[in-house]
């Protein structure tokens, strides 16, 4: 049981990094997570969110898919090199994304869990508490495309039996 859940005497505090470069993100967050059973760090640098990790106390990182030179994307794919290296214990990560399309990079970062802005309390609460449990929390849908099969219909579709494209002209200068 998380801090995130149902409060009682028992309940374990939960300490959560917030990665981002953005003083919104940290006011809606805090508002959102804060109560006696919850504490915060926030890192605005990136590259900083794998050293913090390393001291053992992070329980969920929170990324922001833009954080100044690294974003949300490199800060998850870096803790999971770090993790599998044995550098850093292994942390869930949530994704803060600007827009569905964002849902494909979130899926290939290896985070837990990722949520599309704007934001609100109950979204974040689910998605923070899915993660610290070892679950996940999606929004947005990623198609599987098999690339093999899109190429053979634009085949189809794109040219009538017995025609030849017509050649394009590429213009260097």
């Amino acid at each position: 049981m998380t801090g995130l859940e149902a409060h009682s005497d028992s309940v374990p505090s939960v300490h959560i990094l917030i990665a981002t470069d953005a003083d919104w993100v940290v006011n809606e967050v805090t508002a959102a997570l804060g109560d006696e059973h919850t504490s915060f760090t926030v890192c605005r640098e990136g590259r900083l969110v794998s050293e913090l990790v390393s001291h053992g106390n992070i329980d969920v990182v929170i990324a922001d898919l833009q954080i100044g030179s690294m974003g949300g994307m490199a800060v998850a794919m870096d803790l999971r090199l770090d993790a599998s290296a044995g550098a850093v214990p292994e942390t869930p990560v949530v994704m803060l994304l600007d827009r569905v399309a964002d849902v494909f990079l979130a899926q290939r970062s290896g985070a837990e869990a990722w949520l599309v802005k704007p934001l609100d309390a109950l979204r974040l609460r689910k998605a923070v508490a899915a993660a610290a449990n070892g679950e996940s929390y999606t929004e947005g849908r990623v198609v599987a495309v098999d690339i093999a099969e899109a190429v053979d219909e634009s085949v189809d579709s794109g040219a009538d039996a017995g025609t030849e494209p017509e050649p394009e002209t590429i213009d260097a200068g």
